[in-house]
């Protein structure tokens, strides 16, 4: 598919686009690229394959170019929108199989119209696009943190640490995410082949603006993520406390009766206990009173 970017993005043809009469966006899939590729006249050195996994941008002589790897904001550890594309100073090139850009550009074809169309400004929304509900994106997970926490204060562990180690690896790759965007963008503001105009950089300093806050957003999310753990642990390290509390309670108070039937076990013919008709009843009264005296002191010291 080829637009040109008028008031807004105009379907044409390969012919108008090369025509330099308006800047361009071209969508082609590997195979179109190879065939049409001589007639933008980027001067390309470099293997433009979709087996690029990261996101960035590279200046050539007479050309910019680079690669998306765009999570899928239902399912961040997922598999990735990926593609690549070239750019000069007439007009960008992507070369998409997955379907994302067409859906992209659709989408700003029904939202936007420009006052002052260009490829900046272009480039802006389709930037834009790709963040656009990343704010409520970062809300939900911040809920689930909340929610999370909430349930370890109610002692309720089920599946803490997996739900925290699914949501620490999203965080992780949406920093990636940003940071590798924030490149681009810096790299597209440079302007090193003046291929955009001066004017019009402010739209990549605005982008930039928006994903480094965004990328602040996810750092302070996995900062309050890595409290969490900690708050579980210690939560843990007082549950198994209280336990070894209670147990030590136990042992302590019926360490003195197991001296007692130890002693009282060993049934030496000229002990004058064993002959004397209240021994039994004594000692039962002996052992109740080292029980309720070892609860009694051990309540009023709090230890369980």
């Amino acid at each position: 598919m080829y637009y040109s970017i008028c008031e807004t993005l105009i379907e044409t043809n390969l012919r108008e686009c090369t025509s330099g009469k308006h800047p361009y966006v071209a969508i082609l899939s590997a195979e179109e690229w190879e065939q049409t590729k001589d007639s933008f006249s980027m001067g390309i050195d470099l293997d433009m394959t979709l087996e690029m996994d990261t996101t960035k941008a590279e200046v050539n002589y007479d050309s910019l170019t680079g690669s998306f790897s765009i999570p899928d904001r239902t399912s961040i550890c997922g598999p990735r929108k990926e593609f690549v594309f070239a750019l000069d100073e007439k007009g960008i090139v992507f070369i998409d199989e997955s379907g994302y850009v067409q859906k992209s550009v659709e989408d700003i074809i029904a939202s936007r119209k420009w006052r002052f169309p260009s490829l900046e400004r272009f480039l802006y929304d389709f930037l834009e696009h790709i963040v656009y509900n990343d704010f409520k994106m970062l809300e939900s997970y911040e809920a689930r943190l909340e929610k999370l926490e909430d349930n370890i204060l109610k002692e309720d562990y089920d599946d803490i640490i997996e739900i925290l180690n699914d949501v620490r690896g999203d965080l992780l790759d949406l920093r990636t995410h940003y940071e590798q965007l924030i490149d681009m963008t810096q790299e597209f503001e440079e302007n090193e082949n003046n291929f955009f105009n001066d004017k019009n950089l402010r739209y990549f300093r605005l982008i930039t603006s928006r994903v480094e806050r965004y990328k602040d957003q996810v750092l302070a999310l996995r900062e309050y993520s890595m409290q969490i753990r900690d708050l579980y642990q210690t939560q843990v390290d007082v549950r198994q406390n209280k336990t070894m509390t209670v147990l030590t309670v136990i042992t302590t108070i019926f360490f003195p009766l197991s001296i007692i039937t130890g002693w009282y076990g060993m049934n030496f013919v000229y002990m004058p206990e064993l002959e004397y008709r209240w021994s039994y009843p004594i000692l039962f009264g002996v052992c109740l009173l080292v029980i309720i005296t070892g609860l009694i002191v051990s309540k009023k010291n709090k230890w369980w």
